[in-house]
Formats: structure tokens, C-alpha cells, sequence
């Protein structure tokens, strides 16, 4: 997406939190950094793994085995992203820090690999009114959600509760194709402008892109009625750690 002088004033004001730094993190990030966003929060805790770099497009063999988040910085800067505008939290998005880490920023861009971390990102961002913009990608498939502050659909609406065993491999368990992580990542990062931006047309709307026919649909939800999120029959009012039950782990 590229901006014009006035966009790019306007996203010098605004905020976002990138959680997890990792395949479809890493191009959201440098997308936000070149489109001129003012505050870029990333939130990680892990090290740079070689097995990850086709997909990770921030680090190179030198960066193996150090920390991501300073990897990542170093590289975000000498690409070009304005002073000061890379802030790091060397963390995972967890029960105890997921509301305040939403709260401090105007929209969230998550990037994980389980599905824990998805729900708790979808309850933390319902809870503390921010939009957040989901994203995932498995094999040759590649699935983006952007959500409004107030839901309705959010990502309840569509995945009820977080599923179990087998019915929920991650990227590392089933693989990956690194363009098509690309694919999503760039496509999270368009959404999140936009939001930025103050475009709400994109709320609610499910991309899904099949890499092996090059194709991509675009569905609009319609949020459930007994949502236990977004609905008037909701019933998740704060952030559980029971809740959350599947390891938690970055893209």
C-alpha cells in the first residue's frame, strides 16, 4: 500500500502492535515501517532460528541465534523506518500483559502460530476496544481476518473456541510455503493500514488464498448470535489463564 504526503502524516500519529515477529510478522512490520507508522510495537521472545529464515525476511544467517526483536530493529532501521519508532517487548502475549499491550496501541496485527494466542488476542483486543487484524498460513494456504474494535463478527464468531489435538496443527507441525507467508503477511499489513486510515470497509471481511491454484476469495462474515465474545449473550468479561490452554508460541 503505498501513501501520499497526507496519509503518511496521518500514520505518523497512529500506533500498532505486531505479536510475534516471526513469518507473517516480519513483512507486516516492514510494511508498517515504510509506510511511515509512528509507533511500531513488536512482541516477541524468541531467538533467530535458521530453519525459519525462508520465511523470516528480517534476518539473514548472521542474525542465527541472536534475539529476534534486536534483529529485527537493526534491520527495520537500516531499511528505513523513521527514529525512534520501533519499540520492543521482549515477551510473549500472554494472559498478564495481552490487555495492557492492546490498550496502549490503536490497532493490533497478530501474527502467532497456535491457536491460543489468536483467541487470546481476539479477547484482549474485544475488551480493551481495539481492532486487530488475524492472520495465518499453513502449507499452501493463507487465511486473513480484520476485525472491528466492538466484533461483531470477531474471530469467535468464526471459531468458536480454540480446538484441540490433532484438528490444530501449527506451521512447524505441518509446514509452510514461504511466499505464501508473505502473501498473508503483506495482506494483513494493507488491512491494518486501512484501519489506520479510517477505513472500516474491511471489517469483518475473510480473505483465504490457495497458493497451489493462485487463487484468493474474499467472503464477508456476519457475526453469531451467541457469540461468547461480541454478542448481548457473551460471557468472556476478562482475561483467563484457564482459558487458554495450547502452548504458546510465535510464527
Amino acid at each position: 500500500m503505498s501513501t501520499s504526503s497526507p496519509e503518511r502524516d496521518a500514520l505518523q500519529q497512529r500506533s500498532a502492535l505486531v505479536v510475534g515477529v516471526g513469518g507473517l510478522g516480519c513483512p507486516v512490520a516492514l510494511a508498517l515501517a515504510e509506510a511511515g507508522v509512528g509507533r511500531i510495537v513488536l512482541c516477541d521472545d524468541d531467538l533467530v532460528d535458521a530453519t525459519n529464515l525462508h520465511r523470516q525476511i528480517l534476518f539473514s544467517e548472521a542474525d542465527v541465534g541472536s534475539d529476534k526483536l534486536e534483529a529485527a530493529e537493526r534491520e527495520l532501521y537500516r531499511l528505513g523506518a523513521r527514529p525512534g519508532s520501533i519499540e520492543l517487548v521482549r515477551s510473549r502475549f500472554l494472559p498478564d500483559n495481552a490487555r495492557a499491550l492492546a490498550k496502549s496501541v490503536d490497532i493490533v496485527i497478530e501474527g502467532a502460530d497456535n491457536f491460543a494466542t489468536k483467541f487470546l488476542c481476539a479477547d484482549a483486543c474485544f475488551l480493551e476496544g481495539r481492532p486487530v487484524v488475524h492472520g495465518a498460513a499453513v502449507r499452501w494456504r493463507a487465511t486473513v481476518l480484520c476485525v472491528a474494535a466492538s466484533g461483531a463478527p470477531c474471530y469467535r464468531c468464526l471459531f468458536e473456541d480454540l480446538p484441540s489435538g490433532a484438528a490444530a496443527p501449527n506451521c512447524a507441525e505441518a509446514g509452510v510455503v514461504g511466499p505464501i507467508v508473505g502473501f498473508a503477511g503483506a495482506l494483513m499489513a494493507d488491512r491494518a493500514l486501512s484501519v489506520l486510515l479510517g477505513d472500516t470497509r474491511v471489517f469483518g471481511n475473510l480473505v483465504s488464498f490457495d497458493g497451489k491454484t493462485d487463487r484468493a476469495r474474499e467472503l464477508t462474515l456476519h457475526a453469531r448470535p451467541r457469540c461468547t465474545l461480541c454478542s448481548a449473550e457473551r460471557n468472556i468479561t476478562d482475561i483467563s489463564y484457564d482459558r487458554y490452554t495450547a502452548a504458546v508460541c510465535a510464527a
